[in-house]
């Protein structure tokens, strides 16, 4: 007979709390379902919208499967194993929630289960998933026990007390019958366990072979809610929030209004854009009309139009609409999204202003040290141990794609921002920049779910361009939008640039030089950091000045310094305040950086890396109207890291421009007559289509070459941050690291994650240069 504990246990005891019990999670779990996702409430009505689930009819079964899910999610918590894990310490056999979800497919089960509305296989894959932990073969198979443990029987605890009273707490919340008896001593692979588990695996099969888009956005929404609705009850319980009160303040808060984003953004941004311009500020036509094109907008003007407070004129004009809580601007890097915080949403209240990136809190950090006007005496951190949660009170947002977008690979923290993506109107910046694993996420996200969304960037294949078109993106400004925007057609039919085409690096390094040393601003962009590092060591020696050098192999701390100072030395200024200045850098310039170069010196690259490398230069026509930034262009010594095919349509584009006056309308044009054809976004992100299972994956191409370190000389004061309580961040000191130059794995002290390498600094690293892995003579410059 077996023994059953006085109590279950949920989670790890907590220093001088009582311990959660199983039953008291489950019931918390299914109360923050309830309460978060309440359909009378705008984040219940807005996810329901953004799964596209439009009936009464469909919004009631969302949340009855949700909350029947919620407290089923962790009944396999109920043995023997996961009670000494949390009480003392133990190796579990098998996952709970693996066990969870084959109690699911038992007959008995799910034949109690088996009433409408509820979707016995939907609640199965919400449970069985919510660890984004299960597969059907591999590492997270299903039910799959640990190495070593196979053939290994786990005592149950399904006839306790607790598991009983859940059951009957689902009944009366589905109007089933009386609950079925558990009475099952053992979980193992013997044949009742086995024959569950291939019925199992054989309804998964035909639930993703015969799914309806209707289903199918039933399974999303409520495996993405009981995710989170697992973190808030889990996290609220954590850090001794209530759990009704917290949500009822966070989550069901007034809606964004109109008059909310001229005060807090737009009029603040205008006035620092006087007192850097000193002439009166005034919205052009273009980002005036911007705000009447629609819900579902691609945006496309050229580098320096506005495009950006255009965009928040959208927006501000979508709060009418929608009932929302959030304004919420992608970038395709952290930089740009730090560059966007510190622009414009900075100026809104610290408490309704975020900043998410991978880097965000170090960041943050490193700005409050000598902060911008719209960041002064302001605290934009929030609360750490709440994680993503702890976002879910902004209002304004200026993010990474992967932080909010992540979750269309099962990314953790996407998962959980996802009811503020759901409550918000999304700009989504540079999408010329997503590489085909990006887009393909791009394309399905537009295509899946209900959302205000504005899309926006300077250059976009015709490729790209018909296939967001083609999901009923509005195009602005069109051919007949133009007629009414003088104003635009002069700035992007004006001739800004020069072409002199130069015949390799010799003459190419003798322009830069006579160039700054005519009093202009140079900035010179090359492929590879190794020739980025040795062209600005070259300048350096024959100008006898510091030349800046920017790429992505510094240390983040270094980093932030190298794109402050970059970014301060080609900002906008007029007559004697434009003093000379010559910069070296690679592709880590083409977006959204507010440059400003007279001279630009670039390598062959493909054409929308070309055109955006190129929107570097005049960009404010300070220098005047007449004025025409110099524009050297030479083939590489090597293709790498583009295709040669790449590289021969850019001749071909730089050919029919020819020599001499071009303004951002010729290039916008030459463009779409020469931009490589991609193929169609056909892949579905694995959010779509893993069904009963879910595993974490990448959100973009993933990257081989470099992979992120601590440098030798910053180990001991990493271990110092790492060990500290609480743990301190030090994202600073990582950086980068071609794999080539990372240490051997019998240099890596135990302490430092898995993820991190080491690299040597003697030799290799300088603060101001950043990581070189070659030596001059190895560098061909052509």
């Amino acid at each position: 007979m077996t023994i059953l504990p006085k109590q279950l246990l949920a989670k790890s005891r907590l220093k001088d709390r009582s311990p959660v019990t199983l039953q008291e999670h489950l019931s918390d779990t299914e109360k923050s379902a309830r309460q978060i996702f309440r359909l009378d409430g705008r984040w219940g009505k807005n996810w329901c919208r953004f799964f596209k689930l439009i009936t009464e009819e469909e919004q009631q079964k969302f949340l009855l499967n949700l909350r029947v899910a919620a407290l089923f999610h962790d009944i396999g918590k109920a043995n023997e194993e996961f009670y000494q894990a949390v009480t003392g310490k133990c190796d579990q056999t098998f996952r709970h929630e693996h066990i969870s979800a084959l109690i699911l497919h038992l007959s008995q089960v799910r034949s109690w289960l088996n009433r409408t509305p509820l979707d016995v296989e939907v609640i199965t894959a919400a449970v069985l998933s919510h660890h984004l932990k299960a597969s059907e073969k591999g590492d997270r198979q299903w039910a799959s026990p640990r190495k070593g443990t196979r053939g290994k029987a786990v005592q149950l605890y399904l006839l306790h007390d607790e598991v009983k009273s859940i059951l009957l707490e689902i009944a009366n919340i589905a109007v089933l019958d009386v609950p079925p008896e558990l009475n099952l001593s053992t979980f193992s692979q013997d044949a009742m366990w086995g024959k569950a588990w291939k019925e199992g695996i054989d309804t998964a099969k035909k639930l993703m072979r015969d799914i309806t888009e209707e289903r199918r956005s039933l399974l999303l929404a409520v495996k993405a809610g009981l995710i989170i609705s697992d973190a808030a009850a889990s996290g609220l319980v954590r850090e001794d929030k209530n759990i009704d009160e917290w949500i009822e303040d966070v989550v069901h808060g007034d809606a964004i209004a109109s008059v909310d984003i001229t005060e807090n953004i737009l009029d603040k941004r205008a006035a620092q854009i006087f007192a850097i311009t000193k002439t009166p500020f005034e919205l052009h036509n273009f980002q005036k009309l911007a705000a009447q094109q629609g819900s579902r907008v691609l945006l496309l003007a050229a580098c320096g139009a506005g495009k950006t407070l255009a965009a928040w004129k959208w927006a501000e004009e979508q709060v009418k609409h929608y009932k929302v809580g959030k304004v919420i601007f992608l970038y395709p890097t952290r930089g740009t999204a730090t560059e966007g915080f510190k622009d414009y949403v900075s100026w809104a209240p610290e408490a309704d202003a975020a900043l998410v990136t991978g880097t965000a809190r170090y960041e943050l950090e490193a700005m409050a040290d000598n902060p911008p006007d719209s960041m002064q005496e302001k605290d934009f951190t929030t609360d750490d141990h709440l994680f993503s949660l702890g976002f879910w009170s902004r209002r304004y947002f200026s993010a990474t794609v992967d932080q909010f977008l992540g979750f269309m690979e099962h990314s953790y923290g996407g998962i959980c921002l996802l009811p503020a993506l759901a409550d918000s109107v999304v700009i989504i910046d540079e999408i010329h920049s997503f590489d085909l694993k990006m887009f393909d996420s791009l394309i399905a996200f537009l295509k899946y779910f209900h959302i205000p969304v504005l899309c926006m960037t300077a250059t976009l294949p015709p490729s790209r361009r018909k296939q967001l078109v083609d999901l009923g993106l509005q195009v602005y400004p069109t051919e007949s939008d133009y007629q009414s925007l003088k104003d635009l057609q002069i700035k992007e039919n004006h001739p800004r640039y020069q072409i002199q085409p130069v015949e390799g690096f010799d003459e190419a390094f003798a322009k830069a030089v006579a160039a700054y040393r005519q009093g202009e601003r140079v900035l010179w962009v090359v492929n590879t950091v190794d020739r980025c590092l040795e062209i600005s060591k070259r300048l350096a020696n024959k100008l006898n000045v510091d030349v800046l050098t920017y790429h992505s192999r510094f240390r983040l701390m270094d980093r932030q310094k190298v794109h402050a100072d970059t970014v301060k030395t080609f900002a906008f200024q007029k007559g004697r305040d434009r003093k000379p200045a010559i910069a070296v850098t690679t592709q880590v310039c083409e977006m959204s950086l507010d440059l400003d170069a007279d001279v630009l010196i670039t390598e062959f690259a493909p054409i929308s890396s070309l055109v955006q490398r190129f929107g570097r230069a005049n960009r404010h026509l300070a220098r005047g109207d007449n004025f025409r930034a110099t524009l050297h262009i030479y083939k590489p010594p090597k293709d790498l890291p583009y295709e040669h095919k790449e590289l021969e349509i850019a001749k071909r584009f730089l050919d029919e421009l020819g020599i001499g006056d071009i303004s951002q309308k010729r290039l916008a044009v030459a463009l779409e007559k020469f931009a490589n054809e991609e193929r169609k976004a056909d892949g579905l992100p694995s959010f779509f289509t893993s069904g009963y299972f879910a595993t974490m994956g990448s959100f973009r191409d993933t990257d081989e070459y470099a992979v992120p370190c601590v440098l030798d000389r910053d180990l001991e004061k990493v271990k110092t941050l790492a060990e500290s309580r609480p743990k301190k961040p030090y994202d600073g000191f990582i950086i980068n690291v071609p794999r080539k130059g990372i240490n051997s794995s019998d240099d890596k002290p135990s302490w430092l994650p898995k993820y991190l390498g080491v690299a040597q600094w003697e030799g290799n690293y300088d603060e101001r240069s950043g990581f070189s892995t070659k030596k001059i003579e190895e560098i061909n410059l052509g």
